[in-house]
C-alpha cells in the first residue's frame, strides 16, 4: 500500500510542475522576456527547479518501492541533483544584484546587465554550482574500491558519502557558499533601504517594490540554508524513533525542498506586472482554445 505521505508529495510535485511548465511557456512568448535579464534568469530558476523537483521525485519513488539502478546511473542522477541544489541559489543571488544595479546604479545597469553578460553569468552560476558536488566526488572515487562500480543500489545521497568527515566536508563547503550568498543579500538591502530613503515620488514605490523582492529572496536563501541542517536533524531523530524520523524527514522534505522553489513563481511570476498581464493574457488564450474545442467537437 502506498503511503499517503507519498501520495501528498505527488500532487503537490504536479501541482509546482504544472506551475512551472506554465511561467516557462509564457517566458517564451513574448521577446521581452527572453532579452530581459532579470526575466532571463528566473527562467533559468524555473528550468532548475522543475529539473531538481523531478529528480528528487524519482529518487523519492524509487526509495519507497526499493527500486536498485547501476552505481553509474546514480552517479549522473547524484551530480545533477548536486549542481542544481545550488543552481537556484546562486540564481536567486545574482537576480538580487541585478536589482541592486538597477535600483542603486541606474546609469551603469544598461551596461553591466546585457544579454551576453548573462549567458556568461548563467555558465559562471553553473559552474559554481559543480564545485561542491566535484570535490564530493573526487574524495569518493579516491576512497572507493574498484568493484563498487559494478553494483546496483538503491540510490540516495548517502550513497556517495561513505564517511562522517566526507559529509562534514560537504557540508562545510556547502555552508561557505551560502554565507557568501547571504552576505551578498544583506548587502544589496542595505544599499537599496538607503536609496529607498532618498528616492522620491515613482523612484521611491519602485526602490520599495525592489527591496521586497530582496527580502524574499532573502527568505528563499534562509530555506535553502536549513536545508543543509536536515541531513544532521534526521540522523539524530532516527536513533530515537523510525516513525518520527520518517515524519520528520517528510516534513523537511516539504519545508525546506519544496517550499523554497514554489516561492520563484510568487515573486516574479505574480508580483512583476509585466510577467503577470502576459500570464492572464495567456490563460485567456488557453481558456478560449479550450472552450472552441468543446463547441466544436462532433
Amino acid at each position: 500500500m502506498i503511503s499517503n505521505q507519498v501520495i501528498i508529495v505527488q500532487g503537490l510535485i504536479g501541482v509546482f510542475l504544472s506551475i512551472n511548465l506554465f511561467l516557462i511557456s509564457t517566458f517564451f512568448r513574448k521577446e521581452v522576456f527572453y532579452t530581459t535579464v532579470r526575466y532571463v534568469l528566473f527562467a533559468v530558476t524555473l528550468l532548475s527547479d522543475c529539473l531538481f523537483l523531478i529528480i528528487t521525485n524519482s529518487l523519492l519513488v524509487s526509495t519507497y518501492f526499493g527500486l536498485t539502478i547501476h552505481i553509474w546511473l546514480c552517479f549522473i542522477l547524484y551530480f545533477i541533483l548536486a549542481v542544481y541544489t545550488f543552481v537556484t541559489p546562486l540564481t536567486l543571488t545574482a537576480m538580487t544584484l541585478e536589482r541592486y544595479v538597477a535600483i542603486c546604479m541606474p546609469l551603469r545597469h544598461a551596461e553591466l546587465c546585457t544579454m551576453r553578460g548573462a549567458l556568461k553569468l548563467i555558465l559562471i552560476i553553473h559552474g559554481l554550482g559543480a564545485l561542491p558536488c566535484t570535490v564530493t566526488l573526487y574524495i569518493f572515487f579516491a576512497i572507493v574500491s574498484p568493484t563498487f562500480y559494478s553494483q546496483n543500489r538503491v540510490c540516495s545521497v548517502e550513497t556517495f558519502i561513505l564517511s562522517s568527515w566526507q559529509g562534514d566536508v560537504r557540508s562545510a563547503i556547502s555552508q561557505f557558499y551560502f554565507l557568501i550568498m547571504c552576505s551578498v543579500i544583506v548587502f544589496s538591502y542595505v544599499q537599496i533601504m538607503k536609496a529607498a530613503k532618498a528616492a522620491s515620488g515613482e523612484n521611491k514605490k519602485s526602490t520599495w517594490r525592489g527591496l521586497r523582492t530582496v527580502i524574499l529572496h532573502g527568505f528563499q536563501l534562509l530555506l535553502c540554508l536549513i536545508q543543509l541542517w536536515c541531513p544532521f536533524i534526521e540522523a539524530a531523530v532516527f536513533k530515537i524513533n523510525l516513525l518520527l524520523y520518517n515524519n520528520v524527514r517528510f516534513f523537511n522534505y516539504i519545508m525546506f525542498f519544496l517550499a523554497p522553489r514554489c516561492l520563484s513563481p510568487l515573486i516574479y511570476g505574480l508580483r512583476d506586472q509585466s510577467f503577470f498581464r502576459a500570464l492572464k493574457l495567456y490563460a485567456l488564450w488557453i481558456m478560449c482554445q479550450c472552450k472552441d474545442r468543446v463547441i466544436w467537437t462532433p
